[in-house]
């Protein structure tokens, strides 16, 4: 992927992100120009809300159900503990940090990364809604994670990882950022291995959640390749033809800080077998 290709595709989910910011914020719910981000494509059910409980739904601002762009429940596929340290790649309206807060109470933290201006000053206003005082928003890229190494014992994410332009710089980062057997919890849109790249961009576009979406066998071995153990790739809900909606686990090995220093740099070119 060229650089001034990457640029134009961030540009455009950026674009589209603020859009569905600015709409909540207008009374309104989340849309993208038309459509609704991630399920823009697609006629499905599962992207959103749906996929909390209504006593999930129960514990938040009204604002923050509506700016879900979603394809799962992280927070439950993460299954958090009290006193842990939580990061969420691509916070939007911040429901999951909120509920990530919630989930390891006052002993713990809750961070939300997003690189929007305005989702970002929409999940501040919605964690000060919720009275979540143990969170804290983060200006960046998911491929570059303003956090230090070995800080955050749980990474979550919520259909945003098949939106970045350089998905092995995403893993590394999630391992990096990682104590040692750490945990990843992610929803995100995952292919079947049996469609190419060609394929995967027929059924829907990049900022759609479709296009630029990894298959199992990508994601298995790029997690693999960053220096995961007991990866797990599970589909979840058919979001079009061999698309699906995916729980994606996996556990940061004890020796990953010395692998991780043998991969290629952040930025460069894909660790062997992903993406």
């Amino acid at each position: 992927m060229s650089i001034q290709t990457a640029d134009t595709l961030r540009d455009e989910v950026r674009r589209r992100y603020a859009e569905a910011a600015r709409a909540v914020t207008e009374g309104g719910s989340a849309s993208c120009g038309g459509g609704s981000c991630c399920n823009g494509d697609m006629a499905s059910a599962d992207f959103g809300a749906s996929g909390y409980t209504s006593e999930e739904r129960g514990e938040l601002p009204d604002a923050a159900a509506l700016a879900s762009l979603g394809c799962g429940n992280p927070t439950a596929v993460a299954e958090l503990n009290e006193g842990e340290v939580v990061l969420d790649l691509g916070s939007g309206g911040g429901i999951d940090v909120i509920l990530s807060a919630k989930r390891v109470g006052s002993t713990g933290v809750a961070y939300g990364l997003d690189m929007t201006d305005e989702m970002l000053a929409l999940a501040q206003r919605n964690a000060r809604e919720a009275g979540a005082a143990n969170v804290h928003f983060l200006k960046g890229v998911i491929e570059a994670i303003p956090l230090p190494a070995e800080s955050v014992d749980v990474v979550i994410s919520n259909c945003v990882i098949n939106l970045s332009v350089d998905k092995p710089a995403v893993l590394l980062e999630m391992a990096r950022v990682l104590r040692p057997g750490g945990r990843i919890g992610i929803s995100d849109v995952v292919a079947e291995d049996r469609l190419t790249a060609e394929e995967r961009a027929e059924r829907g576009s990049y900022v759609g959640c479709i296009a630029g979406a990894l298959s199992k066998s990508e994601y298995e071995a790029g997690l693999a390749a960053a220096g995961f153990r007991e990866v797990s790739v599970e589909f979840t809900h058919e979001v079009a033809d061999g698309m699906h909606g995916a729980i994606v686990k996996a556990v940061k090995s004890a020796d990953a800080g010395t692998r991780l220093k043998e991969l290629t740099p952040v930025g460069s070119s894909s660790p062997s077998g992903c993406c």
